[in-house]
């Protein structure tokens, strides 16, 4: 399965034409795009998958983009949204970034622009938690260099293995779905091939030994231990 490096956007637009130039453009930057076309599926499709940024209208039918920002940080999820509106009006930015947006586009934009900004909230994110150590019994995993090491000696491990031992240090304890790891390890929502995931946990848990520190939580996904 083909992966996408730079992880899975969820675009939430109610627009097909708008939805698919985004689509295209994204994909282009080597990002995996998942696509909602209202506020509820928005929220329930981030919970499920943990993309790494959203691009979400603002003038959604039913809950808004607004709202559905403002659930989001509610439930302290603070993935990066980009809003777009088609309304070029400054209180309805000042709006939006008060309720934890992290930048603004106003329609018509150029798709170039959006993937630049996209890239620009990911960046800044990355630098907050570059300094980060993850941990989990003998392994430590340093996003910054991309390095793991078990007991002390480095490992090598693929792109792929990286990713979802990232994900799964990076949650804590919590329980990590497929479908999640599926999103943030290839950058697809893609459910069908939920397969590749044990597979490559396999190959992770091969390579650290006994010192694997993943569990398995059977009909749901992994989860780390520590």
């Amino acid at each position: 399965m083909e992966t996408s490096p730079r992880g899975l956007v969820l675009v939430v637009e109610d627009e097909p034409a708008i939805a698919d130039i985004q689509r295209r453009y994204l994909t282009r930057e080597g990002f995996g795009v998942h696509v909602e076309t209202d506020g509820d599926a928005a929220l329930a499709a981030v919970a499920r998958l943990r993309p790494v940024a959203v691009v979400l209208d603002v003038g959604l039918p039913g809950r808004d983009g607004v709202a559905v920002c403002r659930a989001l940080r509610e439930r302290d999820d603070w993935t990066p949204v980009l809003f777009v509106t088609a309304r070029d009006d400054e209180t309805d930015r000042v709006v939006g970034l008060e309720m934890g947006a992290d930048d603004y586009l106003t329609k018509p934009f150029s798709p170039r622009e959006l993937v630049a900004r996209v890239k620009a909230v990911l960046r800044r994110g990355e630098a907050d938690r570059g300094s980060r150590v993850l941990t989990a019994g003998p392994v430590e995993l340093d996003p910054a260099t991309r390095r793991v090491r078990l007991a002390g000696e480095e490992v090598a491990l693929t792109t792929t293995e990286f990713n979802l031992l990232e994900a799964l240090l990076d949650a804590g304890g919590r329980v990590v779905e497929r479908a999640e790891l599926l999103a943030t390890a290839w950058g697809v929502a893609d459910y069908g091939s939920s397969r590749t995931v044990d597979v490559h946990v396999a190959q992770l848990r091969a390579k650290l030994g006994t010192g694997a520190p993943i569990e398995t939580v059977r009909g749901v996904g992994y989860r780390a231990v520590p």
